[in-house]
């Protein structure tokens, strides 16, 4: 979940008075989001550096706040702090608009066809009479470099440049020109740069060498001029210096180049909505209309509303209340979503809820719900006990299994899911057999595949806890995933049961009668081999076994399992000094019985 960093002070004088922390705490769980941690500037760079000096009364405090990360909207101070005056009904859903302006006298920007070939589509607006004091101008700053972490992908999706347009020339041109012949005074250098020189310099640099690799390879770079051959962007790395925005910038063109036009457009309006508040004409966003080589063109930003007719009925029924459509309302226009109620004679009373461009996380009737819930209280929701669900015979049959091995002294563990490729296969004396669910970005050598059976994660927790008295006796109920062509996903589940002994001897005798133990309770006979109405057992040749010392589990006529006393080379891979039996069942088989 996204953290925003507001300092206080600010905030408060926004929302228009001031809170304790408890207040303010009580406040931020009404409305959905929580406040994370008080801090202050200071105190920040002291535990980066690692330093012990103490706090300076007058630093100011800084609130960390964490919101839900499909609110795009609460990503700075003026969108929470806007957000958090509506719920407080302070004031009411602003109302974005259009400035009236004809077609002849919109900035143009014209998309060359080349750009198909890297970064494919651009929206842009304009924010006419804006004025930025230095905390404005720093959350304008944020709120981009938190939109591109978001939503933009780290820029692969969508990358925003914003630009004083009293420095520039319209129309515009967005193209997509090989690297060489692109030059240029990136923002804040003085040298002119190629665009190929570039992509080495910022190789060096912390922040932007992470989004050198989503152009440098293609043989064209995407690239924003002016009508005067000005370079404005090169988009996603860096913006030209000539046209970079000061505290003094009074009209500012944003751009928003993306590979996604639907988020490109989600960025662009939660832009202009949050800091239009600071224009001549509060609210009031200038149009830019935007024109492709094949004649088409359309104009943007869209700030319309988009309406959505919710059932009263519903509401209800999923929050598990009974509000009246009057309450319903009352509630969605403290969430910013104006909403009205019919009134008929006969049938369900519907709820018409516009919703303002800010608001791109609703999509469904349940968001519309979801924000009655938050603001009705989650707290105030009666109570009441849900209808009995039968559980699914799988895992029914899984907690019997549990009861029953725990009865028999044995205690149940929990290990990871994922596992290094050399646990799963090597250290179990075991090739790869191609069965296993690679991680294409595993975040360590520990955790590259899942598993295919349980037994690396039981060993290693025998050999984590080797020190523990003897005998050890444990088990696990868990999934493994094998690969699976037939599948949608390509993969499956398997639920498995496995349980081992360690102690001073092998304890072979103690894995095979918890094996007839457990096939006794779940009504499986043991028979002759070669009788398919229970369960027989024969020898195995398992690598991870002690060849003599081990058997394979047939049942229907196909293996479900095999136990056996563990090789002494698996024990050693484990760093395991006692002797172990081990034993594992594919329990889906028993579903059958």
């Amino acid at each position: 979940m996204p953290t925003v960093s507001v300092g206080r002070d600010r905030l408060f004088a926004a929302l228009g008075r001031t809170y304790t922390q408890e207040e303010f705490e009580d406040l931020c769980f009404s409305f959905g989001i929580e406040l994370d941690d008080v801090t202050t500037e200071k105190a920040i760079i002291r535990k980066e550096k690692h330093l012990e000096e103490e706090a300076d009364e007058d630093e100011e405090v800084i609130y960390k706040i964490e919101i839900p990360a499909n609110r795009y909207d609460l990503l700075c101070l003026e969108g929470l702090a806007q957000a958090l005056r509506v719920f407080n009904k302070q004031e009411d859903t602003p109302q974005y608009s259009i400035r009236n302006i004809s077609k002849e006298s919109m900035l143009k920007m014209h998309v060359k066809p080349e750009t198909s070939q890297i970064r494919p589509y651009i929206v842009c607006a304009v924010l006419r009479g804006i004025t930025f004091d230095e905390a404005s101008y720093n959350s304008f700053i944020d709120l981009q470099d938190k939109l591109h972490q978001n939503i933009c992908r780290r820029r692969t999706l969508v990358a925003i440049g914003t630009h004083d347009l009293d420095t520039l020339k319209g129309p515009f041109s967005y193209e997509a020109l090989p690297p060489s012949s692109i030059s240029f005074v990136p923002l804040k250098q003085v040298k002119n740069f190629r665009a190929d020189e570039l992509m080495e310099f910022y190789k060096s640099d912390m922040k932007l060498k992470k989004f050198l690799h989503i152009i440098e390879n293609s043989p064209v770079f995407p690239v924003i001029y002016d009508s005067q051959r000005t370079v404005v962007s090169l988009p996603p790395i860096i913006n030209g210096a000539h046209s970079a925005i000061t505290l003094k910038t009074k009209n500012v063109l944003i751009e928003c180049t993306a590979t996604d036009l639907t988020k490109a457009k989600i960025v662009l309006n939660t832009m202009v909505a949050t800091f239009s508040s600071y224009c001549e004409k509060k609210y009031e966003v200038e149009p830019v209309e935007v024109i492709y080589s094949n004649g088409e063109s359309f104009i943007c930003p869209d700030l319309s509303l988009y309406n959505m007719e919710v059932s009263l009925s519903y509401v209800n029924d999923s929050i598990g209340a009974t509000l009246k459509a009057e309450e319903v309302t009352s509630l969605l226009n403290r969430m910013q979503l104006s909403a009205k109620h019919t009134v008929p004679d006969e049938g369900p009373c519907n709820i018409t809820v516009s919703v303002p461009p800010t608001r791109s996380d609703v999509l469904h009737p349940c968001d519309v719900m979801e924000d009655v819930a938050i603001a009705y209280g989650y707290n105030n929701i009666p109570k009441r006990k849900p209808a009995s669900l039968k559980p699914l015979p799988l895992n029914q049959l899984t907690d019997l299994i549990r009861l029953e091995i725990g009865m028999n002294g044995f205690t149940e563990v929990l290990t990871w899911l994922l596992c290094s490729h050399k646990e799963n296969f090597a250290m179990l004396n075991r090739n790869d057999d191609g069965s296993a669910v690679i991680i294409s970005n595993p975040r360590s050598s520990d955790f590259e595949v899942v598993r295919t059976s349980l037994m690396p994660g039981i060993l290693k927790t025998i050999g984590h806890n080797k020190d523990h008295p003897k005998p050890i006796k444990i088990y696990e109920v868990g999934d493994i995933a094998l690969l699976d062509v037939e599948k949608d996903v390509g993969a499956t589940n398997r639920r498995l049961f496995a349980a081992l002994y360690c102690g001073a001897n092998s304890g072979f005798e103690l894995i095979h009668g918890l094996v007839d133990r457990l096939m006794e309770v779940i009504g499986v006979p043991f028979v002759p081999a070669g009788d398919n109405t229970g369960y027989y057992i024969e020898r195995s040749n398992e690598p991870e076994f002690l060849s003599g010392r081990q058997a394979s589990i047939i049942s229907k006529g196909k293996q479900i399992g095999h136990f056996g006393i563990v090789h002494p080379e698996v024990l050693k891979n484990f760093d395991i000094t006692d002797p172990c039996s081990f034993v594992s069942l594919n329990i889906e088989n028993f579903l059958d019985f």
